[in-house]
């Protein structure tokens, strides 16, 4: 070890701004928790109705033990979740929260997130090995509660958008999903974005492909649930082998930065679609430059970044490692890179770039 550096000048202001971020940090996490237990143990359901209750009524309404649901009320409401009133002792799920942490497939629901978030800490080990040794993390290597989450995370903003604005801000590409078209969904994990477009456009063919055969499965039982089997099929494939010619429409949400080879995967949504095809890339919020990306935003994306993105790209062969904050310019030169000639972002949420490309 080298001689030890020379204290730096602490700015007490600066110190303590700092201390009290992390803090927030700290309880942040602790509650991230504590939000998983409540979706599993349906005590934010409970709790939707929006009516004051007690402990012990939260308890006995979700046959839990009333002392651990009275700390949890209590971190809760010390987190801004939950109201309390001390005149009554009784806690409120107000409405706004109960859209975010009570009505499953709501726009703002977040119970998915917290899901991921626990498979990241289930995950730790695997990371810091390969931070170690530079080798990725297979998606399929994670804990369970990642695909379940993803799942549960996407849906929402799936069902929000999806058939509502992003496909009618491509050309053409909506008129063609009414009449009857052929359609391949890549990296469709559990199958949500499959199943919502199947039940949006009876007439069309849809294909949905995953590498992970497990998600696949639980596609297959959804789409059976939902009775959409007749014009849906899921197989288990890779961006790079999945099978299928004169594709009218081809779509990757949130996934294409995940592929280890994406611009071998560009090159073969290229050779599997028609010549006047469409390939929408739906992609994680990014500008092009990193420095705009240090947000609340960004934070989140880099972060999930490093715990799952790069470590599966990594994994994979090529392992470009285009990470979840890669920006239009980024994927714009992957897409062309793989055959195609026409590029354009057709639409855009607080979360999402939606991309359109041609051959």
């Amino acid at each position: 070890m080298g001689p030890l550096a020379t204290p730096a000048v602490i700015d007490e202001a600066k110190l303590h701004a700092f201390m009290h971020r992390a803090v927030g940090d700290m309880g942040a996490a602790m509650h991230a928790v504590l939000i998983v237990l409540g979706d599993r143990l349906g005590l934010y359901k409970a709790m939707g109705d929006g009516k004051p209750i007690t402990p012990a009524e939260l308890a006995s309404r979700t046959g839990t033990s009333e002392r651990y649901v009275r700390e949890w009320l209590n971190a809760n409401a010390a987190s801004g979740y939950i109201t309390y009133d001390a005149d009554t002792q009784r806690y409120t799920l107000p409405p706004e929260q109960a859209l975010a942490l009570a009505v499953e497939n709501s726009p703002a629901f977040l119970p998915g997130a917290f899901q991921i978030i626990s498979s990241c800490f289930n995950d730790q080990a695997k990371i810091e090995n390969a931070f170690r040794s530079g080798k990725g993390v297979g998606w399929h290597e994670h804990h369970h509660d990642l695909f379940h989450g993803t799942e549960r995370f996407f849906r929402p903003g799936y069902i929000a958008n999806l058939t509502s604005q992003w496909i009618p801000a491509l050309s053409g590409v909506e008129a063609k999903l009414k009449q009857g078209a052929k359609v391949a969904d890549i990296g469709c994990g559990l199958g949500a974005s499959t199943i919502l477009m199947a039940k949006a456009f009876p007439k069309s063919e849809f294909y949905g492909f995953d590498y992970h055969g497990k998600s696949i499965d639980l596609a297959r039982q959804e789409a059976k649930r939902e009775a959409v089997e007749d014009h849906l099929h899921f197989e288990a494939a890779t961006a790079k082998d999945y099978p299928g010619q004169e594709y009218d429409f081809v779509a990757c949400f949130d996934c294409l930065h995940d592929m280890g080879d994406p611009v071998g995967a560009a090159a073969h949504v290229r050779s599997t679609m028609k010549d006047d095809g469409t390939w929408m890339i739906v992609e994680p919020f990014a500008e092009d430059a990193t420095e705009a990306n240090l947000n609340p935003i960004g934070r989140v994306f880099y972060s999930a970044s490093t715990l799952l993105c790069v470590p599966a790209s990594i994994s994979q062969e090529v392992g470009l490692a285009l990470g979840a904050q890669a920006g239009e310019k980024r994927i714009g030169e992957v897409v062309r890179a793989g055959g195609f000639t026409r590029f354009r972002r057709a639409t855009q949420t607080q979360f999402n770039l939606v991309f359109e490309a041609r051959p």
